[in-house]
């Protein structure tokens, strides 16, 4: 008989790719983690992980048995959900991760609309880059996060979770106010292949989108300096060290005094954020309220793609 803790563990080796990370994500020891991993072997009869320097990933056999374990992980979280919902369930905590402007944008308004109608919900919220959070959501250290589309995120057609769109914000290009292109209403990318850049550090889905927007335009950005706060970055750029991409939702509030704000001419490299939860736990009834309300918080008002 297969024990369902193992699949889990299972799971998360194949997430972080190594014991050690799966091991300090679900609060065990590495030996402990080697141990059930050794023991599912046992009960399995095949090997199912390679270890070499670079890491551990899976053997075409433990590649077939995170497939079944994906399905029994959903399923359970289904029979979760329909226990809470024969017990009521209208009293709970939800746990929640987003980044900064999320919270911002959407969490807090929606946290606003729970305390009026469902009372009895409390969502507890981690502030947690894009990317972190869904590797929250799978170890189990949370149950929503609202996350950014990167290179490597879940897909829409991942057995591990689902995805609720909430919404698309463009990038601007944010410039020193003396700069040569501060008076054009509209900056091409391509102008700004000579200048030094202000980006996010490497695995920030910000750095992603500022690299990749400008390789769209035909060179690589010379990225002198990096902070993952983007009032930092305001800052830094309004110092005329650079000039930089920042999320449309993360200039609100910023003090903009030397710099200009200029849209990107052309397709403007955007973000999409979504909610994700571990695939089954959608219809619990202490989340689903929490889903509606980040969905109708992320309505009329959200920054929308221009």
């Amino acid at each position: 008989m297969i024990e369902a803790r193992r699949l889990h563990i299972l799971r998360a080796v194949a997430d972080h790719r190594t014991v050690t990370a799966a091991a300090a994500a679900l609060y065990l020891t590495p030996s402990a983690v080697s141990q059930q991993l050794a023991a599912l072997e046992q009960e399995t009869g095949h090997r199912l992980v390679d270890r070499n320097a670079r890491g551990t990933r899976l053997t075409p056999a433990g590649e077939i048995l995170l497939s079944h374990a994906n399905a029994v992980m959903a399923q359970l979280e289904r029979a979760e959900a329909e226990l809470a919902a024969y017990g009521s369930g209208e009293a709970g905590t939800v746990t929640l991760a987003a980044f900064a402007t999320g919270i911002g944008l959407v969490v807090a308004p929606a946290l606003g609309a729970l305390a009026r109608e469902a009372p009895g919900i409390r969502v507890r919220v981690r502030d947690a880059e894009g990317d972190e959070s869904l590797l929250m959501v799978l170890d189990r250290q949370v149950d929503v996060a609202v996350a950014v589309e990167y290179r490597g995120a879940p897909g829409e057609d991942d057995a591990r979770v689902t995805r609720v769109p909430l919404y698309a914000e463009p990038f601007d290009a944010v410039l020193p106010r003396g700069h040569r292109l501060a008076d054009d209403e509209r900056t091409a990318l391509a102008d700004l292949a000579k200048d030094a850049w202000i980006g996010q550090s490497a695995g920030n889905p910000c750095h992603d989108v500022t690299v990749l927007a400008c390789e769209y335009a035909g060179f690589a950005p010379t990225l002198e300096h990096i902070s993952d706060d983007f009032r930092a970055v305001v800052a830094l750029v309004g110092a005329g060290a650079g000039v930089a991409l920042v999320p449309r939702s993360a200039l609100r509030g910023t003090d903009l005094t030397d710099v200009v704000v200029r849209p990107v001419d052309g397709v403007a490299p955007t973000r999409r954020v979504f909610a994700a939860v571990r695939r089954g736990a959608e219809e619990h009834p202490l989340i689903r309220p929490v889903l509606d309300a980040l969905r109708e918080a992320a309505g009329p008002g959200a920054v929308r793609e221009p």
